[in-house]
């Protein structure tokens, strides 16, 4: 990070560099780093008690005692207020996050500040997580399996209809109401997860789809969940692929393939290794069990499924953070956290999915898993 002061705006729950820079996140708020131990949070009055509370920040204000001055435009005034906080410091020269609003970056122009916009804040610091950040995100590593698991038992008790979907309590099984009981197990554990993927087939074919509609029963159903702590706000990411009902051998092959892959990702991963070398060490085992991938060299047959996308990257305050592991040089870190999850999809047919998070020490990666990798729904009850 650079030695010039550090000027962060409050953007919401969902601005990791301001809730790294002072241990909390607001959706109106002015942070300013002098130095490791000068730095000051100023907040609303209504938002005073739980900043003070939270904040890492030596000094936390209010805007009353900052010296407010209320005008038309909300972002001018905290445009001002800042201005004079800077002022009275003699600071022209500062550093800002690249994530700042453009109007607010082009008022700090105009105030005559010399402005250098932080490509990468708290990058290093954010990798080499801590113990504490370690156990928050085991511990929503540890709430996605349980979320996990309670879909699986729905999928595992459903019955199988004349239609060939699954039905359950009178009513078709759909995805909405798996989402629905995972959400709540989450909650019970204080995570929350509003975009998991519990997606049936054919759905499953596209990696990011939701889910929508009634589970078919004979077909892969991919559950990925990635929830984050209410109080930490550390994600997890968990993916595992269930078949209810009978297990079509073809899907079978597909999901040997890739826990095979993940395993031989998983086996080049150690502090200063390349996330490269991982990724294709990955697209080598699915072609190597006869299926392709988007990867130039590892393309495979060009028939049946085929993994597009990359293997993995770093989980934290963010669910998809640095580093990256994919086709390109990224080196990795004592400490970093990462995914490892290899896929197959074939349009019309759906995908197959396995993922697991871990952490990378001096003896290589250390999953944060436990669950099973198995397609029978019974092997995880």
């Amino acid at each position: 990070m650079s030695a010039r002061p550090l000027v962060l705006f409050g953007s919401g729950d969902d601005d990791p560099e301001f809730r790294y820079a002072c241990g909390t996140a607001l959706e109106q708020a002015l942070y300013l780093r002098f130095a490791p131990d000068d730095d000051v949070l100023v907040v609303p009055e209504m938002e005073l008690g739980r900043a003070r509370g939270e904040s890492s920040a030596v000094r936390v204000i209010s805007l009353r005692e900052a010296g407010w001055i209320e005008r038309g435009d909300a972002g001018g005034s905290w445009i001002d207020l800042c201005r004079r906080q800077l002022e009275a410091r003699n600071v022209r020269s500062i550093q800002v996050s690249s994530r700042l609003q453009a109007g607010l970056y082009r008022a700090l122009l105009e105030c005559g500040f010399d402005v250098d916009l932080g490509a990468d804040l708290f990058g290093p610091q954010r990798r080499a997580k801590s113990d504490s950040e370690l156990e928050l995100v085991r511990a929503a590593q540890s709430a996605a399996e349980v979320s996990c698991v309670a879909v699986i038992r729905e999928l595992a008790s459903a019955q199988v209809g004349e239609d060939g979907g699954l039905w359950s309590g009178g009513r078709p099984l759909t995805s909405q109401i798996l989402m629905a009981r995972a959400q709540g197990a989450l909650l019970e554990l204080d995570h929350s997860c509003p975009d998991m993927i519990i997606a049936g087939s054919p759905d499953s074919a596209l990696p990011h789809h939701r889910g929508r509609g009634q589970i078919a029963a004979g077909r892969p159903v991919v559950i990925d969940i990635f929830p984050r702590g209410a109080a930490g706000h550390y994600h997890g990411d968990l993916t595992r692929t269930v078949v209810p009902g009978p297990i079509p051998d073809e899907i079978r092959r597909w999901h040997e393939a890739c826990v095979a892959a993940m395993e031989a990702a998983i086996a080049t991963i150690r502090p200063g290794s390349d996330g490269r070398d991982a990724h294709r060490a990955c697209c080598r085992a699915l072609v190597e069990h006869g299926f392709g991938t988007i990867t130039p060299g590892l393309e495979g047959t060009g028939q049946g499924p085929v993994m597009i996308h990359s293997t993995g990257h770093g989980v934290g305050l963010e669910v998809h953070e640095a580093p990256l592991l994919r086709d390109a040089v990224y080196p990795l870190r004592r400490r970093d956290v990462v995914t490892v999850e290899p896929g197959l999809y074939q349009t019309g047919v759906g995908g197959v999915r396995v993922e697991d998070t871990g952490w990378i020490g001096d003896a290589g990666f250390t999953s944060l898993s436990n669950l099973p990798r198995s397609l029978d729904p019974r092997d995880y009850l």
